[in-house]
């Protein structure tokens, strides 16, 4: 199954396989809640540790894919997380065996990519699957969940997916494939829709029948839409009443081998490589050009935040609200283990992803997120797929030019977006975040829009009061402009 909550936090020296791992005696040991749907092996946590239990039939697995060519290659090439078998007495009661994972810096889930990186994702799940199938082994899931990000180098965790190939027998995780990764990238690569919404209402991704009716006619004749979209769900219907043993068996009749499941995935590795969908023209891709900045604001306002990462201590987690074109991400970037870029528009994230990628970073991570409306708990109870509050508790939180757009733009009380900041800091962490005066060009812009009077407290003096109810205001900068000021504030542990 997919391992969809591993630790947030930056790994260290010691958290890495591969290095001394202490035993579990006396640790307490913390189920992860989305771990469940494979009953053959489960994800907890001990202490700052990941780990995964095995049954007999998993562990025995493990060895196998341990002892492989291709396993030991990729773990090496950093496209499967790092795992190392832990020694057989620390394995919790029930378990054969536990494995200790690499902790990936931030975890974060596909409805929250950009369509560059979710085809990213694809293909190196394609890429691991063709190298599994070439050695006798396959994966049972197909998952985009299977995925998480180094900055922006693809990584599979789902370690556990491994099983040794059964001759005759398809791809178990096509399907999943499908749903969750393969028909977001149609949607938005045909049809020009963002898939992110899609993705966040429904945890299984979109299915064959609901796909089917946005591609009629002669969208059914685009790459990819008439195998893999209306075949794939004539050949559910039809097999509908069918065991999934009946459905090997009349595979293996007809001839279906390893060498046709290779030209599947290769066919499939092709067609993702033909949805590359270029970033199309945003207001906001271009922002450093429109946002009226001068040049003496934007010196003032770098040197200020610069001054404010900077320091004897380094970062281990920064968030960058509102990040744009990642601007103050590289800065932060300088300072900080990792970073968290986020912005709304899929176009400005996918266009910074690709110029992160194409510069070799993995310090940071851009995300699509409304801050007005973010991730919540998703899946099974609502804590299957981790609500993005639930995965933060950053040092530093940098809300750049963010304030006004919440506060007027989206109608939220002033007190609220404070109060929201501040929490997604970690105890004792940092705020640095910018005031834009109602008189700024750009607010009054917005408040245009408004009836008048609508926002009496939207006031400098207002939001000073709200941050010292939060913690100590220790640095603040009013820019050239006169009409926007900076603030570090040291928040209350």
């Amino acid at each position: 199954m997919a391992l969809p909550h591993l630790h947030h936090l930056a790994p260290s020296d010691t958290d890495r396989p591969g290095t001394a791992a202490s035993g579990l005696s006396g640790t307490e040991l913390r189920v992860e809640p989305g771990s469940f749907r494979d009953p053959a092996n489960q994800v907890f946590h001990a202490g700052e540790q990941v780990l995964r239990g095995l049954d007999e039939t998993a562990a025995g697995h493990w060895r196998a894919l341990r002892g492989s060519d291709f396993f030991p290659a990729l773990m090496a090439a950093g496209k499967v997380c790092g795992t190392e078998e832990m020694p057989t007495a620390s394995a919790p009661q029930g378990w054969a065996a536990v494995l200790r994972h690499e902790r990936i810096p931030f975890v974060s889930h596909p409805y929250e990519w950009s369509v560059t990186m979710l085809r990213d994702a694809a293909l190196l799940h394609l890429e691991i699957l063709r190298a599994a199938l070439s050695a006798g082994f396959t994966t049972k899931d197909g998952s985009a969940y299977n995925l998480q990000w180094r900055g922006t180098q693809p990584v599979f965790i789902d370690v556990g997916s491994f099983a040794p190939l059964v001759e005759g027998e398809p791809w178990a995780g096509y399907r999943q494939f499908c749903q969750t990764l393969l028909y977001p990238l149609l949607l938005t690569a045909h049809l020009g829709v963002d898939f992110q919404p899609w993705l966040r209402a429904q945890v299984d991704g979109i299915a064959p029948d609901e796909m089917g009716r946005l591609f009629r006619g002669v969208r059914r004749l685009l790459p990819g839409v008439l195998t893999h979209v209306h075949l794939h769900g004539s050949v559910q219907r039809r097999n509908a009443a069918r065991t999934t043993r009946d459905v090997r068996v009349q595979l293996r009749d007809a001839g279906y081998s390893r060498e046709l499941a290779l030209a599947t995935v290769r066919g499939l590795e092709k067609l993702v490589r033909r949805l590359d969908y270029p970033p199309p023209t945003s207001h906001w891709v271009d922002y450093q050009r429109t946002c009226g900045y001068s040049e003496a604001d934007r010196a003032a306002k770098e040197g200020f935040v610069t001054a404010a990462l900077a320091g004897a201590t380094r970062r281990r987690l920064v968030l960058d609200l509102g990040a744009n074109d990642g601007r103050y991400s590289r800065i932060a970037a300088a300072h900080a283990d990792y970073v968290v870029a986020v912005e709304q528009d899929p176009a400005v994230v996918d266009r910074l992803y690709r110029t992160l990628r194409d510069e070799g970073e993995r310090r940071v991570l851009p995300l699509v997120m409304d801050l007005a409306d973010p991730s919540p708990g998703g899946g099974w109870r609502g804590v299957e797929r981790a609500s993005f509050a639930a995965r933060t508790g950053a040092d530093t939180v940098l809300a750049l030019a963010l304030v006004h757009h919440l506060a007027i733009g989206r109608n939220v009380p002033l007190p609220q977006v404070v109060e929201c900041l501040t929490a997604l800091a970690a105890p004792g962490g940092r705020l640095v975040v910018e005031f834009v005066h109602p008189q700024d060009p750009m607010a009054r812009r917005l408040l245009a829009n408004k009836p008048d009077g609508l926002f009496p407290d939207y006031r400098r003096e207002a939001f000073e009061a709200l941050l010292a109810g939060h913690g100590t205001v220790t640095d603040r900068l009013e820019l050239p402009s006169g009409t926007r000021t900076l603030y570090q504030v040291a928040l209350g542990g």
